[in-house]
């Protein structure tokens, strides 16, 4: 079967310790993600899910890998549009990288099937969740509010 695949790189000058919390901890990730959070308990076989700030689950499943502070994957599948939901499970796989003084972040996500709506949905999210995480780690507040 062919693979849809979305991959994004960005740099963030932290830590990876620091990169790693802000990537697992739910108060922080409110901050950058629109009030959206993920719960788990962020070991291998825990289940993991994403929830909206009125309490929706829209997407979940399991985390596969768990090494800290340098990669986590986490099988995904979205659970609110019925047309993703069909697609089946994707692949999330963060991974982080000390370059210098700043930390190099790359989300590769992938799903065994092509073409993939659930791809092409988390290509237009992916940039301005990051694009927040980067700027709040760097400057204390994120870029976008997510009325842009």
């Amino acid at each position: 079967m062919a693979r849809s695949k979305f991959v994004y790189v960005t740099y963030i000058r932290t830590t990876p310790e620091k990169l790693w919390s802000a990537l697992t901890d739910a108060e922080f990730m409110r901050q950058y993600w629109f009030g959206t959070h993920c719960d788990s308990q962020w070991t291998p076989g825990s289940p993991w899910k994403m929830v909206y700030s009125d309490g929706t689950i829209t997407d979940a499943g399991e985390v596969i890998e768990a090494a800290p502070p340098g990669r986590l994957v986490i099988r995904w599948q979205h659970q609110k549009r019925p047309e993703l939901k069909a697609e089946g499970d994707s692949i999330c796989t963060m991974e982080l990288e000390q370059i210098g003084t700043a930390v190099k972040l790359s989300i590769t996500h992938t799903i065994e099937c092509e073409p993939s709506k659930l791809i092409e949905a988390v290509s237009g999210g992916w940039p301005k969740i990051l694009s927040n995480l980067k700027s709040l780690l760097e400057t204390g507040s994120i870029a976008l509010s997510g009325k842009e």
